[in-house]
């Protein structure tokens, strides 16, 4: 009887948190979560879709994924930081077509404010195209990711990529050496955040009861 009643009183001492998107997103609630302890919070990541924030259910096949980095006790709200995005496997293996080719590139690039993150793109072609060809478009691809990349604010990259700008850019231009039928930036992960000093840091975030525990 005692353990349950342990239980009973651990569930009782937890608050729950509303987890905040960050002001790009609208500052919208993304999930509530409990904890009896707000340092617990801290670092703890939230996977939800676009369509849950926008209610465009075409955007559903999109996952975002937040990191708690502050958390308000006062006002239990819990803040978050875009760490990255990834599109549905299933939505990508329906893309595939029989002879037509898939371009794939993974370029490192630093925004206007100095995040630094890993993006995916993915070129579709209409018809099997020569590996001179994919080369080409693997180029090109590259090399307008990392331009818009460093002309950009993080948050207007992240608008770039998830809502459809980045991926048009790139197919206007990769079609000229070959006929496309889809190009989807399919993956993002925020690498390195601005330090204090300016220089970058990893965007690792961890919960302050960790070094409690060293």
């Amino acid at each position: 009887m005692s353990k349950r009643f342990g239980v009973r009183d651990k569930w009782k001492l937890k608050k729950w948190y509303e987890v905040i998107a960050p002001p790009v997103f609208g500052s919208v609630v993304l999930a509530t979560t409990p904890a009896d302890d707000p340092r617990k919070l801290i670092g703890r990541v939230v996977e939800v879709t676009l369509y849950d924030i926008t209610g465009d259910f075409s955007q559903v096949h999109v996952h975002l994924f937040f990191q708690i980095i502050d958390v308000d006790e006062e006002n239990l709200r819990a803040y978050t930081r875009f760490k990255g995005h990834e599109l549905a496997r299933d939505y990508m293996k329906s893309l595939i077509r029989r002879k037509s080719s898939k371009v794939q590139g993974i370029y490192n690039v630093t925004t206007a404010d100095g995040y630094g993150l890993r993006i995916t793109g993915v070129v579709l072609t209409t018809y099997r195209c020569k590996t001179s060809q994919k080369k080409a478009i693997r180029k090109i691809m590259g090399e307008i990711i990392t331009k818009r990349a460093a002309e950009m604010k993080f948050d207007d990259l992240i608008k770039a990529m998830l809502f459809g700008q980045l991926a048009s850019e790139i197919f206007e231009a990769a079609k000229k050496i070959y006929p496309l039928r889809k190009v989807e930036i399919y993956k993002s992960k925020l690498l390195t955040i601005p330090g204090p000093d300016g220089k970058p840091q990893p965007a690792v975030v961890v919960s302050p009861l960790m070094y409690e525990h060293r």
